[in-house]
């Protein structure tokens, strides 16, 4: 199945370390340097949740001074 982007979002927020962005769609997962802010965690996992029901799954890149995130949608092969 191919999975082309269909919507995307940069943030021109914080940079997350490589070793977070494989457990940002955990639920309750905060890095540590965003620990002292407000929230749970569970905005990611909310996102990936849905996503999923959907049929699609969420992608994070981020490099300092830019974090994107794609939600890539299958694509439909009647079309």
């Amino acid at each position: 199945m191919q999975y082309p982007p269909a919507a995307g979002h940069r943030g021109g927020g914080g940079h997350i370390p490589p070793d977070d962005l494989p457990h940002v769609f955990d639920r309750f997962y905060r890095a540590s340097a965003a620990r002292s802010t407000p929230g749970q965690g569970l905005g990611p996992a909310i996102v990936a949740q849905v996503t999923a029901l959907h049929g699609a799954r969420p992608v994070i890149e981020s490099s300092p001074g830019s974090t994107v995130v794609t939600l890539s949608f299958p694509s439909d092969d009647r079309a």
